[in-house]
């Protein structure tokens, strides 16, 4: 219904614009037929004209809406439905002279709400949230749902709509969308992004051209930091085709082999040995040169293709740890970073333990990075089968960039974790920040109590490494100890570095 009187609206409108002229016309020909036939002809003329005005206005009408359908959840447009009302609203402007926009809205933390309170919640936010995205139009501008989280408006046609009225709109968009949403005994907050791009800046005159400017805008909103708003501008472009082309790019980098291992020591702060190395992708890409994750892993996500990057790398830092062995270096453990999507496939333990008997690599020699968002995001059975099997069969498990997830105490408990991982953020300053120190400290004794141990990540002055020791982090890794390096560059370093180790005293009674 709601849908349906808003389609209404546009077609009136419509009617009225083309037909603005109707009423000169008739009463031009109406004087036309009296003068021309007496009162006979103005008799017909005053039958016959009217007619022929509402039989044109039916004729011209557009199809109804219920040909394209209407959202279930919402009762709001679908996508078809919108691109109709955009075509008939860009047709409009030349009539009118006005202009219009397209506004793009998704919400951010959806999937997460829908993990954590259920689908039925979820279903709740979003009838909540198109009711309220309502209430902040006018009752002529066309709302659609096109896609689960997101939804995309097209104003009506307005006199003037500069930069500055869109951007009070997209904020007043979000302040009505972050409302807290009561639902039973708990409160929902919702988070936003916006991206929008005025008729008079569209790349063409087309509803798709607009309309695809618009989730352009809102995708570069998404990339950035949360409830952010962009407006669409042409370099856009320009950034979405370098973005398809890395995608495709990085297709033929997994086949090609041109994804590489580079590898950053850890080592113990009671002892300063080396305990173990994090292997890190690199593109070694072949005309840009060796590109770091942020610049491939977006891409790579997008072409579904983290799957097949983990298993690369888990060969790579699987034979790493055999050839140092045949250098006459024993390396204890190497770390690999598995993603989400990784840990929801059934297969991942037959693969790794695959891996490891072809290697003949001991389980406890791998260590599965495990990112804090995973285990926060309440995760499902598989996920939790996935980690404990692996622990089960021998891996060690580290919590990833520990701080920044979410992730509670009970999660981390019925998880076989080995080790906390501290984020970065939390160790910056540590020497000169007591704020720092108190969130370090309480880091440490948690995972004092509950048996785990704990390495700092970004370590990177001589001051973080000495408090870090001081608090009671049992290992470190960061740019103070040394940045990532090749296979070939580990073997030198970890010569030169263990050759500067001073032996411990013995303080033992020498036989008289």
């Amino acid at each position: 219904m709601y849908a349906r009187s808003r389609e209404i609206f546009h077609t009136i409108r419509l009617q009225l614009a083309r037909l603005s002229l109707a009423p000169l016309v008739v009463v031009i020909l109406t004087l036309t037929a009296w003068l021309l036939g007496g009162e006979d002809w103005l008799l017909v003329a005053a039958v016959v004209l009217p007619l022929s005005l509402i039989f044109g206005y039916k004729t011209s009408q557009p199809p109804a809406f219920q040909s394209s359908g209407e959202d279930a959840l919402t009762g709001l447009l679908t996508k078809n439905g919108l691109m109709e009302g955009i075509s008939r609203n860009l047709e409009s402007l030349r009539a009118t002279g006005s202009t219009t926009a397209v506004v793009a809205v998704e919400i951010n933390n959806l999937s997460r709400m829908r993990s954590k309170f259920g689908d039925a919640a979820a279903e709740q936010a979003l009838r909540v949230t198109s009711d309220r995205i309502g209430a902040a139009l006018r009752q002529s501008d066309l709302i659609a749902r096109v896609g689960d989280a997101r939804f995309v408006v097209c104003l009506d046609p307005i006199r003037k709509l500069d930069l500055e009225d869109c951007l009070q709109l997209a904020n007043r968009l979000q302040m009505a969308i972050e409302e807290p949403i009561t639902l039973k005994a708990a409160s929902l907050h919702l988070c936003s992004s916006v991206g929008f791009c005025q008729e008079t800046r569209a790349p063409g005159p087309e509803a798709k051209t607009l309309f695809d400017a618009a989730i352009l805008a809102l995708e570069e909103a998404l990339r950035n930091e949360t409830s952010a708003i962009r407006t669409y501008s042409g370099d856009m472009r320009q950034r979405a085709a370098r973005r398809d082309r890395t995608e495709a790019e990085a297709l033929s980098a997994l086949d090609q082999e041109q994804i590489i291992a580079w590898f950053q020591p850890q080592v113990s702060t009671d002892t300063g040995k080396i305990t173990g190395f994090e292997a890190l992708a690199r593109w070694q890409h072949p005309t840009r040169g060796k590109l770091a994750p942020r610049d491939f892993l977006p891409a790579m996500e997008r072409a579904g293709q983290l799957g097949r990057l983990s298993e690369r790398m888990l060969e790579l830092s699987l034979e790493a740890l055999v050839n140092w062995q045949k250098s006459g270096i024993r390396v204890e453990t190497v770390g690999v970073n598995f993603s989400k999507e990784d840990f929801s496939d059934p297969t991942l333990i037959n693969r790794i333990k695959g891996a490891l008997d072809r290697h003949d690599v001991k389980p406890e020699r791998l260590s599965i990075e495990v990112l804090e968002n995973v285990v926060a995001g309440a995760p499902n059975d598989i996920v939790v089968r996935n980690i404990n099997g692996l622990a089960k069969l021998g891996c060690n498990i580290d919590l990833d960039d520990f701080g920044t997830g979410h992730a509670s105490i009970s999660s981390i408990r019925r998880l076989s974790v080995h080790r906390l991982k501290i984020d970065r953020s939390f160790v910056i300053r540590a020497d000169r920040d007591p704020q720092q120190r108190r969130l370090v400290a309480a880091i440490v004794t948690m995972a004092e109590q509950l048996g785990l141990e704990v390495l700092a990540e970004g370590v990177e002055t001589a001051g973080e490494h000495t408090i870090l020791s001081q608090l009671g982090c049992t290992h470190v890794q960061g740019f103070g100890v040394a940045q990532p390096m090749s296979f070939e560059e580990t073997i030198q370093w970890m010569t030169t570095y263990n050759g500067k180790l001073i032996p411990p005293l013995d303080f033992k009674r020498r036989a008289s």
